[in-house]
């Protein structure tokens, strides 16, 4: 059994454990509210915006005319993986379960004879992804130090997407993210970018006979719309993600203090045995003695 001094510093370190993660779980929990509102604001526009595009690109499918960020090249050969996460850890599962989906979604890829290029958005997506898919990864992007996600970032990333798409690089592009669904509760999502989608079985995509007029022209709209669209669909993902990281760190946070308290009621417990049993020795040394003599 360990020595009561033992304890006593086992006890104190899993006390001081125990403020930070609490702190911790405090910190998260006021951040969580704000990204929370700002994910949910986001989700209208974005999905919209989504559904138009998917009837924009099946509409002008087919058309050599057809902008590359809509219809893609016309190939499916290199696949661009965006993996979204965290730059810090200490959210238990939350950036694992993107370097796991992506690591499937690149093995299956690889194995219908694609080419798989990642680009890793967060820190913790890197260090996962790397291990086994290094020679997979570009240069990755970091928000480490950055108080909030601005629009700005998310364009900066569309634009990088953009000139990969416009040089050849890549044919597809998807974006694997966790979409906040709860505190407890993150959904691993897979969207594809580049090129739009076909629209849902059963969703409308006709415009009712309506004609159109654009001013200036379509191909000036859609080369000032589509770039900005793509923005829309990453700025939603790195909201949504920003929401469940935390969230996520609160979950793990309040179960750490939590487990950290039972740690210490079992560490004071032992303390308490241990030291009623060295009373008792000195009691029956000393008794013993006077017996002696």
């Amino acid at each position: 059994m360990p020595s009561l001094k033992a304890l006593r510093t086992r006890i104190n370190s899993v006390k001081s454990t125990q403020k930070i993660t609490s702190a911790m779980k405090m910190v998260a929990a006021s951040k969580l509210r704000r990204a929370q509102q700002q994910a949910e604001a986001a989700r209208p526009y974005a999905e919209r915006m989504e559904r138009m595009m998917r009837a924009l690109a099946a509409s002008v499918a087919g058309s050599p005319t057809a902008p590359p960020l809509l219809v893609g090249t016309g190939k499916e050969q290199t696949h661009l993986l965006i993996a979204v996460t965290a730059d810090r850890g200490l959210a238990g599962g939350f950036n694992s379960t993107i370097g796991r989906a992506t690591r499937s979604l690149a093995r299956r890829l690889e194995a219908e004879g694609k080419t798989v290029k990642i680009l890793s958005v967060g820190r913790k997506g890197r260090d996962y992804l790397r291990r086994e898919l290094a020679s997979r990864l570009l240069d990755p992007i970091s928000f480490a130090g950055k108080r909030r996600i601005e629009f700005a970032d998310a364009a900066d990333i569309g634009e990088r997407v953009t000139g990969m798409l416009l040089a050849g690089e890549i044919d597809v592009a998807t974006i694997v993210y966790n979409r906040f669904q709860s505190v407890i509760a993150q959904i691993v999502t897979e969207q594809q970018l580049i090129p739009a989608p076909p629209p849902p079985e059963g969703e409308a995509t006709d415009t009712g006979g309506a004609i159109y007029e654009f001013e200036p022209d379509e191909e000036t709209i859609l080369a000032k719309l589509l770039p900005q669209v793509l923005a829309i669909q990453v700025y939603r993902a790195l909201l949504e993600s920003a929401a469940g990281e935390h969230g996520a760190r609160m979950t793990a946070m309040d179960s750490a203090t939590r487990n950290a308290g039972d740690m210490i009621k079992r560490l004071t417990l032992n303390y308490n045995r241990a030291r009623q049993a060295n009373i008792t020795r000195e009691l029956i040394e000393i008794i013993s003695g006077a017996e002696a003599i």
